[in-house]
């Protein structure tokens, strides 16, 4: 596994195999393991390490990477090379900034001092996932249920050098867990990861979705329409996840965003506060971006009005410079750039929702709903209207039919279509907000939401 000291050890042979005028070097190392089961049986057993650097040079404007996972100096000269040998014929990009200095990088105050690196994650064994395996299988067992899912476990590295005195370095860990439990003409899930293991149940997920799956058999079929819907977190952040592209500079100067000409106007409800904040306690991730900056906390949304978007440091000085000075709040870099050089600029990864002043519990929606639909998690969500941020999916694992304050028993799935900016102007309640994980989008900090008018087009026949 790659440690800081032979990073920088990396670095330095790069810098004297290269006559650019500027290298950087991206690291990144992991050691992944992964145990499979389905049909109540494990069936696959997989263990992977690797290190990989990405190197790029510059030549007045000219640049390019290439990528070696050997570090043997020959393997090096020939990354180095191919780099360059790529950089000297592109065309010159003016809008191209020197690299970073480590101050200009390290200049805000979003440290995160919180370890992200957990010795009991990084030391689970085959035969430790094997055993967890075991007490899920158990627990389908117990309620006559077929249980299929995954448990892994990673240990990851990530640094970023450059000829400039740059070096920030990360260490983490994670573990994650995700069961399907499938029944005759039913099913439940429930997915789950974090830095750390010990914030991990495995038998409180496997119940859950023991109980989904038990409690949603023999589905009934109403009628597609406008519902009063609970979504769980899981649900709330497979479908908000398709908006957050747009929270980026580039995106406004392209005006691909939904949010042109909508910054600081009321776009959603008063209750919807959304920052980026890599430092959150429940979030995992690098402190900084893929040119090193620091990640910095953005405030996005505040009582339901866009607030601000993110800007990687060329993009901040492209939209200084353009007709949107003045109209999109602050223009600073944020830390949010992918590594160079690419074409999506920023995008904010660290996604947090405020919690709300009065939270309820998912139980207390329920308990409050005269005629709804409870929802696990969503699926095969796709874009229909970039500028409405319309979206279509279908509801997956775990559809509920509520009446009178109770669950009343399962429902045939829906596909829906549904505009993310009604659906956070219709939020009547929130839970506090959890970590989250689904299958759609990347890990968030998000609540459960009792949602108005929630748009059904369609009953599926399953």
């Amino acid at each position: 596994m790659l440690t800081r000291e032979r990073a920088a050890d990396i670095f330095d042979r790069i810098r004297r195999f290269s006559s650019a005028d500027e290298v950087e070097a991206i690291f990144t190392g992991s050691h992944f393991a992964l145990t499979r089961f389905a049909n109540n049986t494990i069936h696959q057993n997989v263990e992977e390490e690797n290190s990989v650097v990405s190197i790029r040079t510059n030549f007045a404007g000219r640049t390019a990477r290439a990528t070696a996972n050997q570090f043997d100096d020959e393997s090096l000269r020939r990354a180095v090379a191919a780099s360059e040998n790529l950089a000297r014929v592109q065309a010159p990009d003016p809008d191209l900034l020197p690299m970073p200095t480590a101050e200009e990088a390290n200049s805000g105050d979003n440290t995160v001092h919180a370890t992200r690196s957990f010795e009991e994650t990084a030391a689970i064994t085959p035969a430790d996932r094997a055993e967890v395996v075991k007490s899920i299988v158990s627990i389908a067992g117990k309620h006559k249920l077929t249980t299929a899912g995954i448990y892994s476990n990673s240990e990851s590295r990530e640094g970023i050098f450059n000829s400039r005195g740059l070096a920030n370095w990360h260490r983490q860990t994670l573990a994650e867990i995700s069961i399907t439990m499938l029944a005759e003409d039913s099913s439940g899930w429930q997915k789950l990861n974090s830095p750390n293991v010990s914030n991990l149940d495995p038998a409180w997920l496997a119940e859950t979705a023991a109980q989904k799956a038990v409690d949603s058999a023999h589905p009934r079929e109403i009628a597609p329409g406008k519902y009063m819907v609970i979504l769980e977190p899981a649900a709330v952040l497979d479908i908000v996840g398709f908006m957050f592209w747009d929270y980026s500079g580039v995106a406004i100067l392209d005006q691909r965003s939904f949010l042109n000409d909508r910054i600081g106007i009321q776009l959603f409800r008063e209750n919807i506060n959304i920052c980026d904040d890599a430092a959150h306690p429940l979030q995992a991730g690098s402190p900084f971006d893929g040119e090193g900056m620091q990640r910095q906390r953005v405030q996005l949304v505040e009582n339901g009005v866009v607030k601000r978007v993110v800007y990687a440091r060329g993009t901040a000085r492209k939209m200084k410079n353009s007709e949107y000075a003045g109209k999109v709040g602050p223009i600073e870099p944020t830390g949010h750039g992918f590594p160079l050089p690419n074409e999506m600029g920023e995008m904010p990864m660290n996604i947090v929702f405020r919690a709300p002043e009065k939270p309820q519990s998912v139980e207390q929606m329920i308990a409050s709903t005269e005629r709804g639909v409870l929802v696990t998690r969503l699926w095969y969500i796709r874009e229909v209207d970039p500028y409405e941020k319309i979206v279509t999916g279908m509801t997956r694992d775990g559809t509920f039919l509520v009446e009178n304050g109770k669950i009343q028993g399962g429902l045939r799935n829906f596909r829906f279509n549904q505009s993310l900016i009604s659906m956070l102007s219709n939020v009547e309640a929130m839970s506090a907000p959890v970590r989250a994980s689904g299958e759609e989008s990347f890990d968030m900090v998000v609540p459960a939401m009792k949602v108005k008018e929630f748009n059904f087009t369609e009953a599926t026949k399953f």
